[in-house]
Formats: C-alpha cells, sequence, structure tokens
C-alpha cells in the first residue's frame, strides 16, 4: 500500500487516479504524518464467494452410478 501525502495528491489528482485504476493498488493520503484517507480502485466483482464458479463445472457421465469396484472395509 502506497503512502502520498494529501498536498501532493491535490497537485498530480488525475495522474495518481489513472495509475491507481490501471495497477489497482491502493492508495492512503496522509496530513502531518497521519493517514486521512484511503482510495481504492472501484471493482465491480461480487462481495461473496456464492455462485462465482457458477457455469465453470462440467458433469460427464453419472456421478451417482455405482462403481464396479468391491471395496473392502479394513482398518
Amino acid at each position: 500500500m502506497k503512502t502520498m501525502k494529501v498536498s501532493e495528491f491535490k497537485a498530480r489528482c488525475l495522474d495518481v487516479l489513472k495509475h491507481l485504476e490501471a495497477d489497482g493498488t491502493e492508495l492512503v493520503i496522509t496530513r502531518n504524518g497521519r493517514p486521512v484517507c484511503r482510495v481504492i480502485p472501484y471493482r465491480t466483482s461480487a462481495d461473496t464467494l456464492f455462485g462465482a464458479l457458477a457455469g465453470s463445472v462440467e458433469v460427464c457421465g453419472d456421478i451417482l452410478a455405482p462403481l464396479d469396484e468391491v471395496w473392502e472395509e479394513g482398518l
């Protein structure tokens, strides 16, 4: 995470935003050495993982049919 003084950010705002958008990195803006703001690029990804892999798995054949192999119980 990069840091930048508020005066420097004010002078280079448009260039900094373009760079953050391309890189995807975060920026912390400081005043007198203390953080006052965090700038992060906007992302349209989902907040949860539920459904994130929908449509990426293909089932071939019957996955519920019994196997032709006989398993022996043993410890």
